[in-house]
């Protein structure tokens, strides 16, 4: 990802363009900011915060160019930002991480490897945490029932549902794995 600095002047007139009163247009500054971090955390983007505001940056840097001639909420032009900033994070992580070699697990390895679970799963948001907690927690026809009734609750479809648990999966991956590293680099 790219390092870009906001400087005074591209945030001045951000807020600008969001709204002519100072307080409101940091309202809908920080609204925006966090539904674009909810956007990329519920994506399953590590990160969110910092492609939260790449996006802004990008944004601000261009605010100049289309503030005279873009018609609509301007909420809207971050999103279509952000779904670009969310492909090039998906496009760099396809190539940056390669698959894990597998290994035959040591004693002590599965008790790291459950210490940095369990630190992880502390890390996701609460309603993360409790879906993919209920998702895994049956077996044969409980399973069933139980998957059936987080569709129902949470209104979503089968395979939307499982898109959600591989993204809070996946995030759970790179955590464990950063975790399991960081561990290792301790002597």
């Amino acid at each position: 990802m790219k390092q870009h600095i906001l400087t005074q002047s591209n945030f001045d007139c951000l807020l600008d363009w969001l709204d002519s009163n100072r307080a409101k247009a940091g309202e809908k500054y920080e609204a925006i900011r966090r539904g674009l971090i909810d956007i990329f955390d519920y994506r399953g983007c590590v990160g969110a915060e910092d492609l939260a505001d790449e996006t802004i940056d990008r944004v601000a840097r261009k605010v100049n160019e289309i503030k005279e001639t873009y018609d609509g909420d301007p909420s809207r032009y971050f999103y279509g930002v952000g779904k670009r900033v969310h492909l090039e994070y998906v496009k760099r992580r396809r190539f940056t991480e390669l698959p894990p070699v597998l290994e035959a697990p040591q004693p002590a390895d599965v008790e790291a490897q459950y210490a940095c679970l369990d630190m992880c799963m502390k890390q996701l948001r609460v309603h993360s945490r409790t879906l993919i907690l209920q998702y895994y927690s049956e077996r044969k026809q409980a399973k069933i029932d139980s998957r059936r009734a987080i569709l129902k609750v949470l209104n979503l479809k089968p395979s939307a549902l499982r898109v959600r648990v591989f993204r809070i999966r996946q995030t759970l991956e790179k955590c464990v794995r950063q975790c399991l590293e960081k561990n290792a680099a301790v002597p």
